[in-house]
């Protein structure tokens, strides 16, 4: 891989309260959906990497779940997973919407960041379109209250707008290095773990509030269509804590299931660029979120 001179390269991790528009910033700085976005808290479960590639650098952003204070072991485990990140890279941007007034969460972590002393923190104001000129002036005053950033840049992920700007304020704290993948990777992830997260996507629209923590996906096959390189057929299994949860996701005569199916397949096939079969099943895996050994099932690992 051949670089110019004073290449950057390195990772960055948005944090933040559930729901402050993490996933749907780093999609927008990626330009392709590698995490799931909802208007569900609480909907991103693993760290997933997105790569932005530009002449000049290479940043590699590391997607984490919402800081919270955990209520199950599934809660304690995504809480040491952020934290754990946090040191491992290097900028960090907190993310506070323009559009909500700050609250406890926002302070929590902002305690929780003023520990990390080594890695800059940039404090991202998000949502941009869905507040006033006014009102994002008052954010931005009020983000510089609550502790000491490196920066503060407002953006609006959904239009545009400033999304240049983050990513110049990210790449100044990088080290100077060669690019660290190959030109036009733009995530780590693996497929089935990209395609299990788009099945519990559309598996969240429209569902009640306590479902989004409820649901895990794991695909068991992904394989080309015997005879046919135009196909492939894709084995998922959804899993949901008890069975009026199962009831609700299947629905009536099992229309929402079809529904469900019908547009993760569709946003697999974007994502894969090939026709897909889903096969699509659901379980219940009693209290999953609470037993170590399903857990580990369902890859969330210690």
């Amino acid at each position: 891989m051949t670089s110019p001179d004073n290449h950057r390269a390195g990772f960055a991790c948005f944090v933040g309260r559930p729901n402050v528009g993490k996933s749907t910033l780093m999609n927008a700085l990626v330009g392709t959906k590698v995490a799931i976005t909802s208007s569900k808290p609480q909907t991103t479960r693993r760290v997933i990497r997105g790569i932005v590639h530009r002449p000049d650098a290479q940043l590699i952003i590391v997607d984490t779940p919402g800081l919270h204070r955990p209520r199950t072991l599934l809660g304690e485990r995504l809480d040491s997973l952020v934290l754990s990140t946090l040191t491992e890279v290097d900028v960090i941007g907190f993310c506070v919407p323009a559009n909500e007034p700050i609250g406890k969460g926002d302070r929590f972590i902002a305690d929780k960041l003023s520990a990390v002393k080594k890695t800059p923190v940039i404090a991202v104001v998000t949502k941009c379109d869905l507040a006033s000129k006014e009102q994002i002036a008052q954010q931005l005053l009020a983000v510089s209250q609550i502790a000491e950033f490196a920066a503060i840049v407002p953006v609006s992920a959904e239009s545009g707008d400033q999304l240049d700007v983050v990513a110049d304020v990210l790449i100044e704290h990088l080290p100077e290095s060669p690019p660290l993948y190959e030109g036009g990777q733009l995530t780590d992830e693996p497929e089935q773990v990209l395609v299990g997260e788009l099945i519990r996507e559309a598996a969240l629209e429209g569902v009640r509030d306590e479902l989004p923590h409820s649901i895990a996906v794991v695909v068991d096959e992904m394989l080309p269509r015997e005879g046919r390189d135009d196909l492939l057929d894709i084995y998922a299994h959804m899993f949901v804590e008890r069975p009026s949860q199962k009831a609700i996701v299947i629905g009536h005569k099992g229309e929402r299931l079809r529904e469900v199916g019908t547009k993760a397949r569709k946003q697999i096939e974007a994502l894969l660029g090939t026709r897909v079969y889903l096969d699509l099943r659901i379980s219940v895996a009693k209290d999953w979120q609470r037993d170590p050994k399903q857990l580990r099932r369902l890859g969330f690992y210690d």
